[in-house]
């Protein structure tokens, strides 16, 4: 198996629906989380916008209101966890598989009333990983596509944690001064080791920096580098990691069985 490669864009801003058709222009697949509303600022897509994207790419939820559920009230959390994916679900007509926690703010409370609202998956924004993680309501990403300064880097290594899984990601961000020169680097690295690459970040950021040619040219780069069939959904990606790691742990489990009976 070569590099599998993943994506996901927050927040529901209109300019989302560039995002999705570079995404097509390339082949890729990808995941849009939205909220119902923003309450930072307040615009996110119309109903036949949301429809228009869910023809071609998996939609996921980020809450109600865009809640940064730490700060919330569990009562809070609660509805803005549950309307957020009933929304959805009525705008669409199918279920909603996956979630992400808005501004990576979240606390074990939360990780319990997304499983019981029904999500399959979580994603945070734990960065420098090049898998799925250990826990599938604390999936992980590789890099935000955003010109951070190599600080961020080392601050969210140091406060997420996972140190040993994401030192080599860490030591080639703080190599390159560029950002775009970073982004390539680590999706280098994950070809090279044939392990994950995800990608996300903001479409109404990409509009503001007006790095619409960078991510045209990113993008193309990653098509280029990856197989079809690796090509996946944020929810193909929860999947394919835990259903395999789910199977090996059952294979093991019946191998431990067998030998017991032996003796």
């Amino acid at each position: 198996m070569g590099v599998v490669f993943t994506c996901s864009f927050d927040d529901g801003h209109p300019s989302d629906m560039k995002t999705a058709d570079l995404l097509q222009k390339h082949g890729l697949k990808g995941t849009f989380f939205l909220p119902v509303t923003n309450w930072e600022d307040g615009e996110v897509m119309a109903r036949p916008q949301i429809l228009e994207l869910a023809r071609h790419f998996e939609i996921g939820s980020h809450t109600y209101g865009h809640c940064y559920l730490s700060g919330a009230s569990a009562a809070e959390a609660r509805y803005q966890i549950s309307e957020g994916k009933k929304h959805l679900e009525d705008v669409l007509g199918k279920r909603i598989a996956g979630f992400c926690y808005p501004g990576g703010k979240y606390r074990q409370r939360d990780i319990e009333l997304v499983k019981t609202a029904g999500f399959t998956y979580a994603r945070t924004t734990m960065n420098l990983r090049f898998d799925a993680g250990d826990k599938p309501f604390e999936m992980p990403t590789t890099i935000q596509f955003y010109p951070h300064h190599r600080s961020v880097y080392f601050r969210n290594f140091a406060r997420l944690g996972e140190w040993a899984k994401r030192q080599d990601g860490l030591l080639l961000a703080l190599k390159y001064p560029h950002w775009m020169d970073r982004l390539y680097a680590l999706f280098d690295y994950a070809c090279e080791h044939r392990v994950a690459f995800h990608l996300w970040g903001h479409s109404k950021q990409f509009e503001q920096l007006n790095a619409w040619r960078q991510l045209d040219d990113f993008l193309a780069y990653v098509a280029s580098n990856v197989a079809v069939q690796d090509r996946l959904s944020n929810e193909q990606m929860a999947a394919r990691y835990f259903k395999a790691k789910e199977a090996g742990e059952v294979a093991v489990g019946e191998k431990l069985l067998a030998k017991s009976l032996e003796n």
